[in-house]
């Protein structure tokens, strides 16, 4: 997976990538990130990337011309196989499928950082580019949306987080919650590790979890179940109210 950041403050990026499973993933070839700092591509002497707003207004914006130079090398050093995607509040909101997405894209995903009050509007305008949000709020830069985005997108490649089925059983995936994880100790503070999971029975452990994260999504996310895949068992009990009777975790003591 193939990424390139475009970036006022490169080392944000590589503070958080370079770290962890995202740093062994970047050691092992699974990923590849490289920042661009937007500075080198301003045409002034001073590196000028922001300016004044027209019309008025308090705050700075980027300014168009170090950002198109910055795509258009990019788009040369990748041969034109990129994705550009911009953060910004006013974009479709990310999720795990368009993470999936992102991790399945054989193109290099360029993101556009932008920072202090927001970008030009003639780069939305002139770059075929993606907008995309990670949530209705303001940040100060794209900068950790877009770590988020790498991150959410790279851990879904084999071999990043180890075991082939590693991913596969997380919160969002058949858009259902995750199922509850329990360690060592057995007991804590008069809380247990539910018998079932001790049972060595992996059906029986298998039956627990997926009701367990049906419960969950109905409880604290319903608007997800829509999606969901559930068998004819699980929507009759869902329609019946059954799993709205149990706690959660009903077999803790």
């Amino acid at each position: 997976m193939r990424c390139d950041v475009i970036t006022l403050f490169p080392e944000m990026i590589r503070a958080v990538l370079g770290e962890s499973i995202l740093k062994r993933a970047q050691a092992s070839g699974l990923l590849d990130v490289r920042t661009y700092q937007l500075r080198d591509f301003a045409f002034d002497k001073h590196r000028m990337t922001d300016d004044v707003p027209y019309g008025g207004g308090g705050g700075m914006l980027l300014k168009p011309e170090p950002i198109f130079a910055a795509v258009e090398k990019i788009k040369i050093l990748r041969d034109g196989d990129i994705r550009v995607v911009m953060p910004s509040p006013q974009g479709k909101v990310f999720n795990q499928e368009m993470a999936e997405d992102f991790s399945r894209d054989e193109r290099s995903l360029l993101f556009i950082c932008g920072h202090y009050k927001g970008i030009d509007a003639r780069v939305a305008q002139g770059i075929s580019l993606e907008e995309v949000s990670v949530g209705d709020y303001i940040l100060t830069g794209g900068e950790l949306p877009a770590i988020t985005m790498i991150d959410a997108a790279a851990r879904l490649l084999p071999g990043v987080l180890g075991g082939a089925d590693s991913a596969l059983e997380e919160s969002f995936e058949a858009s259902l919650l995750e199922y509850p994880h329990y360690t060592r100790p057995y007991s804590f503070r008069g809380m247990q590790v539910p018998d079932v999971l001790l049972s060595g029975n992996h059906a029986a452990i298998r039956e627990w979890r997926r009701a367990q994260a049906v419960m969950s999504t109905q409880r604290k996310r319903p608007d997800l179940l829509s999606e969901a895949v559930l068998s004819p068992e699980e929507k009759q009990r869902f329609l019946s109210g059954a799993y709205s009777e149990l706690p959660l975790m009903e077999e803790s003591k």
